[in-house]
């Protein structure tokens, strides 16, 4: 079994990427997606968010939700807004938003080597996300929502990608955000052959973000296989939708941290328990840091690639001892902000009186992701925001 394979995408009609593309499902409210939808009936918000299309206040874990997903998928295909490749292909992503663009593959990955740990992992997965993600998948009998994997820089699999992205793209869309996807379709046999045995080669790859997405699409095989007398591991069940990039040209922004309030602390006293473990200075301005280990570098461990990460110093030596808060998953004192909103997020939130206080960081590295990967560990709660964003809709993976 091959560690990637080429698959017959379901994908946006000529012309039609523009009016189908859409933000991944769990980056947006059910009110955010139902603007963002509005006066747009072929949005793929209407089958990955479908509870839009329902009343107010309807559960998106409801099971009519999961019809509704079903119902605007197979209009879709009617109406032709949606099509099937007739044979299975792989496809060149190119991302762009602003200065930044990167260049990968969307790819049906392996399962079994998800089971492995071939593909590695570096989050911890929550039952209730994985239910909702394996309900979507069965009501559409597809995977729509691409996990973002990276696998180590390789300048032949490089290269290579830059060959089949060099003509005019299949499809090219600019979506509402500003950021530009564009998509080329790689029917070439050899070609398709040559990005097999480069993946198959590769030791490793390594989930970006999708976790839920991926433990969804093993327990789907998994059920899936014990129902088929004939399973004979060939299946699209098997495999799972992913888009995989070079890991030195994805971008990692900072996820940082809002407290509510500061323990029953005064401010005063915050800080000088602050000092305990870091120096403290005034400054006219918010800041953030400058580089990796700029705050507690005499904290930093050797040879533990969680413990000297960032935000795991400061829940190690702030976030617990001086403000209480032990579980980053569970605990509603803390809240988590994408460093795509940056630091005027942080000023209005804290000046609004919401919360007592922000804490931004530098961002984590590819290399440090990795690090954690292959020692088996698991990353602190919210440590990467990925930008830019996968679209959903662009290519989707069809079970049967």
């Amino acid at each position: 079994m091959h560690m990637i394979r080429p698959f017959a995408g379901l994908r946006p009609a000529p012309g039609r990427a523009a009016e189908v593309i859409a933000p991944p499902y769990d980056v947006l409210s059910t009110d955010e997606a139902r603007a963002r939808a509005a006066k747009k009936p072929w949005s793929f918000l209407h089958i990955s968010k479908p509870e839009i299309d329902l009343p107010a206040g309807t559960s998106p874990y409801a099971p009519q939700v999961y019809a509704k997903a079903a119902e605007n998928l197979g209009l879709m295909l009617r109406e032709g807004v949606l099509t099937r490749e007739p044979a299975p292909c792989y496809y060149v992503y190119r991302i762009v938003m602003g200065g930044h663009a990167q260049l990968g593959l969307v790819a049906a990955a392996s399962v079994a080597d998800y089971d492995s740990n071939r593909i590695r992992k570096h989050e911890h997965t929550q039952t209730d996300k994985e239910n909702d993600r394996v309900r979507q998948i069965e009501a559409l009998n597809a995977q729509t929502g691409p996990v973002m994997l990276a696998y180590p820089s390789a300048q032949e699999t490089d290269d290579l990608l830059a060959r089949c992205s060099a003509g005019t793209p299949d499809a090219d869309a600019t979506a509402d955000d500003g950021v530009r996807h564009s998509l080329w379709v790689v029917r070439d046999g050899e070609t398709q052959a040559r990005l097999t045995r480069a993946f198959d080669a590769m030791p490793a790859l390594y989930i970006a973000d999708g976790h839920h997405r991926s433990a969804a699409a093993s327990r789907v095989a998994a059920a899936r296989r014990a129902a088929n007398p004939g399973h004979t591991g060939e299946e699209n069940y098997n495999y799972f939708l992913t888009v995989i990039f070079p890991h030195q040209q994805m971008q990692i922004l900072a996820y940082n941290r809002v407290v509510a309030d500061l323990n029953g602390l005064d401010a005063g006293t915050f800080l000088s328990r602050v000092r305990e473990n870091f120096s403290v200075q005034n400054s006219p301005a918010p800041v953030k840091p400058a580089k990796r280990a700029e705050f507690g570098p005499e904290l930093i461990p050797v040879n533990d690639p969680v413990a000297r990460l960032d935000v795991r110093l400061l829940s190690d030596h702030l976030l617990g001892p001086v403000l209480g808060i032990k579980d980053l998953r569970r605990d509603k004192r803390i809240d988590y902000v994408g460093g795509i909103r940056g630091l005027p997020e942080l000023e209005k939130r804290v000046n609004s009186g919401e919360m007592a206080a922000a804490f931004a960081f530098y961002p984590t590295s590819m290399e440090d992701l990795m690090a954690v990967s292959e020692a088996g560990e698991v990353m602190p709660t919210k440590s990467t925001w990925f930008e830019p964003k996968l679209a959903d809709g662009l290519v989707s993976h069809v079970l049967d």
